[in-house]
């Protein structure tokens, strides 16, 4: 009796604990948001829910708008240029734009492929994205590979691989950042591997 009632508690807990949390991002989400304009409204008195969301999507599109013409460009390369010059600062802003860049796929530096390796040690397989390639003076080609870490893909380790040690997957990039995230619950149920 007491096995099956904690048997259907977890099965009820298993099942609202995605939506539950998934309410809860949203809400932060939405405080965060609501919060970033909050300060405008309270000087004019003015309070509606979600009126600061809104008004920080428009904000937001906006900025796009701005840093996509001529003198946007100009004032984003400016203050670029100064982030670059501070110590510290040079070092986030710069990981910070490569990590954005690379996920967004922005830029031609984002990740080209999806490969299968044996890391940390044989007979182990791991994901890796291809972010590159070079050849040796034997021309023996390599891959460079990015191979993140599970839940957090932004961190991870880089590794120069033969390309003969690599196996092809037949993931795109966005399958098989679900797949990390996910720590492998949402990975395919078929693969390539020997």
């Amino acid at each position: 009796m007491i096995s099956h009632f904690r048997r259907i508690i977890l099965t009820g807990l298993f099942t609202i604990a995605p939506v539950a949390l998934t309410f809860y991002f949203l809400k932060v989400i939405f405080v965060f948001l609501d919060n970033l304009s909050s300060p405008i409204f309270k000087r004019m008195e003015i309070y509606i829910p979600g009126l600061g969301i809104l008004l920080t999507l428009l904000l937001v599109y906006f900025l796009g708008l701005f840093v996509t013409n001529i003198l946007g460009k100009k004032i984003l390369n400016w203050l670029e240029t100064l982030f670059k010059n501070i110590p510290l600062v040079n070092t986030i802003y710069t990981t910070i734009k490569q990590i954005t860049q690379a996920f967004s796929g922005t830029t031609g530096k984002n990740f080209q492929s999806v490969v299968y390796i044996q890391y940390p040690r044989e007979n182990l397989w791991t994901l890796a994205f291809v972010t590159g390639d070079s050849e040796n003076e034997n021309s023996v080609e390599f891959y460079h590979l990015f191979v993140p870490t599970t839940p957090n893909p932004t961190s991870g380790v880089f590794i120069m691989l033969p390309k003969s040690d690599a196996i092809e997957t037949n993931l795109n990039v966005e399958e098989a950042l679900k797949s990390v995230i996910s720590g492998g619950m949402l990975a395919p149920k078929t693969h390539k591997l020997k």
